[in-house]
């Protein structure tokens, strides 16, 4: 699913919301997490997950193909584990699809 198809999905069971209406909502929803996540903050979501920032030090890596030394500079990264309610939802859901 990408942006365009939850925008799609959200008009759709919601029939008083044009299309222009659900992209809105969306990109308020996504914006709003991006910027707290850029000031610092940590971003949770009761039964879906939460979002977290964190620094990954510099270090020395290593080229695939040549096999030579690279540093790798330190970077922010962001880290999304699933809440417990999600994980269920999902296993129960792979399972169905195992079983059936």
């Amino acid at each position: 699913m990408n942006r365009s198809d939850l925008i799609n999905m959200i008009s759709t069971e919601h029939s008083e919301l044009r299309n222009a209406d659900a992209d809105r909502l969306v990109r308020t929803v996504f914006d709003t997490i991006a910027a707290h996540l850029v000031a610092g903050g940590r971003v949770e979501l009761r039964g879906f997950g939460s979002f977290d920032v964190k620094q990954r030090p510099a270090r020395t890596g290593r080229n695939p193909r040549t096999g030579s030394a690279v540093l790798v500079k330190e970077k922010t990264v962001v880290f999304f584990r699933a809440g417990a309610d999600l994980r269920e939802r999902v296993n129960a859901g792979a399972k169905a699809d195992l079983q059936g």
